[in-house]
Parts: structure tokens; sequence; C-alpha cells
């Protein structure tokens, strides 16, 4: 569990939080979502202890598990060498990794479905691939909560629904707690529980999905018109913005 309480940050002379208060029940799945520069990562930072409010109370029930934006490594690690990376805080400032170690690594690789990537260098790997071991990685942590920055950042849509639908199995099958940001409301609809709509440094919603993202918040959210498209012969539903172009003759 996690619970802010009137959360204060400023970046130079920049208010990018004012008051936010946030509480993620233990086994809910909470998608972020946001404009560009609205203070997601920030906000993300703050939950994770990489960044130090300048006012609120932070109170974090449990170990966290972080993925950030999709990235490279900095040297030809291998797929295994990263998932093994996550059980840094189990083994000591020498510790090295035994075989319980592997064993606990293994068994994520394959809940990811990339068992057969162990011995792959992870930069050979494409991008959607990368995603699944660097959730293995924070989950071989043995964390008790998961936070994800972006994580179907510049994915094609068959990746995008590999990482949304494991996200959906973690929380689904074995409660994990969950908390990720998107640009994609779709993300939000298809695997949360939970949804926090950051509109600005003071305004936010926050909220059961079924409640809270609604076509009147999204268009307020993001300053255009969404509306909500059924999906024929089915009970699921998307949003869609409705883009006025300008006629330049």
């Amino acid at each position: 569990m996690i619970e802010a309480q009137g959360i204060i940050l400023d970046r130079g002379p920049a208010r990018i939080l004012d008051g936010y208060d946030l509480r993620v029940e233990t086994g809910s799945l909470l998608a972020i979502l946001g404009a560009n520069g609205v203070g997601k990562t920030t906000l993300l930072n703050i939950l994770t202890g990489l960044l130090q409010p300048r006012s609120g109370q932070l109170r974090v029930e449990g170990s966290i598990g972080y993925v950030p934006q999709l990235f490279q490594a900095a040297f030809s690690y291998s797929v295994m060498d990263m998932v093994l990376m996550g059980r840094a805080r189990h083994l000591g400032l020498f510790g090295s990794p035994g075989t319980r170690d592997y064993d606990i690594a293994r068994s994520f690789l394959k809940l990811m479905g990339i068992a057969d990537l162990e011995e792959r260098g992870f930069n050979t790997l494409s991008g959607g691939q990368r995603q699944m071991v660097m959730i293995a990685q924070a989950l071989t942590s043995e964390c008790s909560i998961l936070i994800l920055d972006e994580p179907c950042s510049a994915l094609d849509y068959k990746n995008q629904a590999k990482v949304i639908t494991t996200l959906r199995r973690l929380n689904r099958d074995y409660g994990q707690t969950i908390i990720y940001t998107t640009h994609a409301p779709q993300h939000a609809l298809e695997a949360a529980t939970d949804v926090l709509l950051m509109k600005d440094a003071r305004t936010y919603r926050h909220g059961p999905v079924a409640e809270v993202l609604t076509p009147e918040n999204l268009s307020d959210l993001y300053e255009v018109a969404i509306d909500r498209a059924d999906v024929a012969a089915s009970p699921r539903h998307t949003f869609a913005p409705r883009f006025v172009l300008e006629d330049t003759g």
C-alpha cells in the first residue's frame, strides 16, 4: 500500500505538484494519465523514493520494484545478468547470486514468456522483449509494489498488447500491486482497477476506472474533444479524440 498526503514539489521556480493526495491499496492496479510535462514521472520518482518532495507525507508498506522507460544497457549484459540485478537487495554489498537466485530469475523469465532469451544479449532484443526483461528484473527483487514509467512507450500494437496483458495477469492472478503511467486511455481501460488523471500541479482526479475514466474527464484532461466509441457486438468500448483540422484551402 502507498499513501501520499499533501505532496508538494518544485523544480526551480516552477511548482510541479501542489498538494497531491493519493492512496494505492494493496492488490490494486493504478494507471496514471496526463499530458506531457504534467509531472507523471516526477510523481513516480517521489513514490519510489528517488525524489524527496518539498513537503508532504509518504507512507509505503512493502518493497518497490521500478521499471523506468525503455532503455539500452551501457554494457553487453545477457538477459540473465539483467534479471539477476533484481536480486541485488538480497545479496548484500559483496554477495554473488547462488542457485536460489538463479531459480527465482528463471521462474520470472518463464512467467514473462521469455525463458528462451536467457542467454541473449539484452541490447540485441526488440523493444517489447527488453520491456519484458525489465519487468522480470523488478519481479525478481520479490517486490510487493511494481511501478512502471510508460511501459508501452515506443512499442508497436503487438508488444503493447503483450505488456498490458502481462500487467493485468500479474494483478489478477498473483495479486501484484501495480502503478504505471501511460498516454493511452485504452491501456487503463483494459487493465487498471483505478486511474489518476493529472491535469496540472493542483488539479487531478483519482478513483475507480468506471467512475473516473469518462469522455468528459478525458476531454478536460487533454483539452480536446474525446468520445466514447463502442465496439460492435461487444460490451467493450474505447475512446477516440475528435480532431478538428483547419481547412488550409
